[in-house]
């Protein structure tokens, strides 16, 4: 049953790429689907993929995380095969990304569950379709955006410039997470979390650990362990709306 007073939804995007996003998104998804959670998975526009009747591999990741049989053409409306930037293989493929149908095939998934995950790419200033930007996407859908960024030198940096653009275009965001710490931190590593701290306006919702399996599936368990684990969970749990599972 839908906790009450909640937002319908989370965008996670990054603050660069291959900062785990996929995981990130997938592990969430489990961990509520844990807890009797009805949760729809998202990820709008997927390229690279290497059949297009079928859901690429970071889709197919998410749909097996929430444990859900969903459509593919609401879970993923643009599934593009070249692996470059989504208006780069679109306009390449000969395909038009129209943001109303992806609107809508959201507006679907929200209709029948409890709580929809959607995973952008890239960054905010992806380009989707011309001067369509992911961060335009976020505000078409009207949700809470949650930053997933790397823990090694730079991201200081390319995490302050995502949560400043955020700002200025008028994007709610939630918080940010800390991806992929290595069980034995340099010294940049070591430092970010604290510096992060002290610096963004953003909430700081928690540090991942680097999952200790090459096996995918496996990786999300591990990665939603952890999650549950985070003294900052029920801080997330309520910063993206689900503050009765956090209890209270």
């Amino acid at each position: 049953m839908k906790p009450t007073n909640i937002p319908n939804a989370i965008f996670i995007t990054g603050t660069d790429t291959g900062v785990g996003k996929t995981f990130f998104a997938a592990a969430l998804a489990r961990l509520l689907t844990r807890q009797g959670i009805r949760v729809g998975v998202m990820k709008p526009v997927e390229s690279g993929v290497s059949d297009v009747a079928t859901l690429g591999a970071d889709a197919d990741l998410l749909c097996w995380a929430a444990v859900n049989d969903q459509p593919a053409a609401l879970v993923t409306p643009y599934r593009l095969h070249s692996p470059i930037a989504p208006s780069v293989a679109a306009h390449h493929e000969g395909i038009k990304i129209v943001p109303a149908l992806i609107q809508e095939s959201f507006n679907s998934l929200c209709s029948t569950h409890d709580f929809v995950i959607v995973e952008g790419a890239g960054g905010l200033m992806t380009p989707l379709a011309g001067g369509f930007l992911i961060a335009d996407l976020i505000n078409l859908l009207q949700i809470q955006a949650l930053f997933v960024c790397r823990p090694n030198l730079g991201t200081i940096n390319h995490t302050m410039l995502s949560l400043f653009a955020a700002q200025q275009l008028g994007i709610d965001t939630a918080g940010y997470i800390i991806n992929g710490m290595p069980e034995r931190p340099d010294m940049a590593e070591e430092k970010a979390p604290h510096a992060l701290a002290s610096l963004a306006t953003a909430e700081l919702l928690g540090v991942t650990p680097c999952v200790s399996t090459t096996d995918r599936h496996q990786a999300i368990e591990q990665l939603a362990d952890a999650i549950a684990a985070m003294p900052t969970y029920k801080k997330l749990l309520t910063l993206i709306g689900l503050g009765d599972l956090a209890g209270g």
